[in-house]
Order: structure tokens, then sequence, then C-alpha cells
């Protein structure tokens, strides 16, 4: 199988953007024209309410955990799931279909995370909740993830190539999420709201 063709499957399968979907359908909009600008489930919360970007994020956790299972099912190796994998994340970040104005990969890349590592996963979603809890900042959150993923790979010993992924979406994460360190640094950032509306508001 190579690893070319399981990484352009991911790539298309990241092209499936649940926020953009979710801001055409509920809110006839383009999500990437309002809020924060990101086409991610946070911006869908700020715009739209929280069970819009509930479905979003369903969307975008779903696509990586599907990009690995194909890539498994096709007859993949850990390369080839993990290649998959990326591809998704980049898809989700810097989509062909929406000209390359995407999300910041979070939600996907834990959906992939989920069918690689699911140990690995499911702490890295627990810190992340308790920081959101605790300060109400999903920035904070992501950023200690990408932190703190490569640190659990080598806690755990998992393998080279775990750990090349590991800091490939750790890479990818806090360059997407550059703008909000600063804006953390300076204390400047934006905290998230539980909004329950369904539609924007006038």
């Amino acid at each position: 199988m190579g690893i070319i063709v399981p990484f352009f499957a991911g790539y298309l399968f990241g092209n499936i953007n649940g926020a953009y979907i979710v801001g055409r359908v509920v809110g006839g909009i383009d999500i990437r024209e309002h809020g924060s600008k990101n086409a991610g489930a946070t911006n869908v919360n700020r715009v739209l309410g929280s069970k819009p970007a509930l479905f979003a994020l369903a969307i975008d956790l779903l696509k990586g955990v599907t990009a690995v299972i194909l890539a498994r099912s096709l007859g993949g190796g850990d390369m080839q799931a993990i290649m998959a994998g990326v591809g998704a994340v980049c898809g989700h970040n810097w989509p062909f279909f929406l000209k390359f104005k995407g999300g910041k990969g979070i939600a996907t890349s834990l959906g992939v995370l989920l069918s690689l590592d699911y140990q690995v996963a499911l702490i890295l979603l627990l810190v992340g909740i308790v920081i959101i809890l605790t300060t109400r900042y999903v920035s904070l959150a992501s950023v200690a993830g990408a932190v703190l993923y490569p640190v659990l790979v080598i806690a755990f010993k998992l393998s080279e190539e775990m750990m090349v992924f590991s800091l490939i979406i750790s890479v990818f994460a806090l360059l997407r999420h550059k703008e909000n360190i600063k804006r953390l640094l300076r204390g400047q950032e934006t905290r998230a709201s539980i909004k329950f509306a369904t539609k924007k508001e006038d």
C-alpha cells in the first residue's frame, strides 16, 4: 500500500469540515466569516451555540477515526494508519475544497489518536476537559495537550513511529494556535461560554 495512498485518502476525509457544514446547514453562513473566523467547533459554539458545536465536533472527531480505520481495513500497518491520520489533520487544517482555509485540527487529531492509542487519547481528553472547566480557555487546553502528547508517548514507551506522529501533530497544533498563545500570554484570550441557541442571534 505504501504511505502516499493512505495520506491522500486521509486528506480527503479531512476536507469534510464539521464547522463549515454545520454553519451552512444550521445558520446558513460561512463560519469562517464570523466570530474568530476559524472553521472549528469552538467558533461554532461562539456563533451558533453549543448544540451545533457538538455536531461539528462529532464530525471532525469521527473523520479522524474513520481515516485510521479505513487504512487498517485495507491492510495497512501502523505506518499506513499514522499517515492516514496525518493526512486527515492536514485536510482539516488546509482543506483543498475550502481554499486551504480550515480549522486548527484538535478534534480531528483526537479522533486519530483514539484509533491509534485510546489510552493516551483519553488522558489528553481528561486533561483538556479539566483545563476548560477550570479556566474556560479552550485554546489553553489545546496547547497543553499538544505539549503533553509527546511526553505521554515517551512515558508509555510507544513506538518510534508514534513518537514522530506525536511531534508532527504537536507542531501543527502549536503553529495553528500561535495567535492564541500570544493572547494567552497577554491575558487577552477569549474565554469559552456555553450557549444553547441553535442559530445566530440578532
